[in-house]
């Protein structure tokens, strides 16, 4: 026959400051709330097309959004840039003389406003 132990025999046992080892609770706790099936564990897959919208962009902020989307893994894009202005005439030098140009396997103009755009498929 075995012995219920009390919790006095407990606190002789361990001393009576016991606290639990943090990653065993935590361990715990994550398998009781099934965190492991909660909480992907690869990030989302980036869409295969695109499209940017720089109207009301700053030359900076519209740098910043292509960058982003360069980087993203997408593959296609449409880049609206509206048919007067800066981004306009800047996105092709950007495509073709800067940082942005390896990131880049063609470009080319949907209409006077916007540009069809292949990025280089990157890790």
């Amino acid at each position: 026959m075995i012995k219920q132990l009390t919790e006095h025999d407990i606190c002789e046992m361990i001393g009576c400051e016991f606290s639990p080892d943090e990653n065993s609770t935590r361990r715990r706790v994550r398998s009781e709330l099934h965190l492991s099936t909660r909480i992907p564990h690869t990030a989302p897959t980036p869409p295969n097309h695109a499209t940017l919208d720089l109207h009301q962009y700053t030359e900076e902020q519209a740098w910043s959004a292509i960058m982003e989307l360069a980087t993203s893994g997408t593959r296609t894009a449409n880049i609206i840039t509206g048919a007067s202005g800066i981004l306009r005439q800047k996105f092709p030098q950007w495509a073709t003389n800067s940082i942005l140009a390896p990131y880049i396997v063609s470009f080319s103009p949907i209409n006077n406003g916007s540009f069809s755009v292949k990025f280089k498929k990157h890790p």
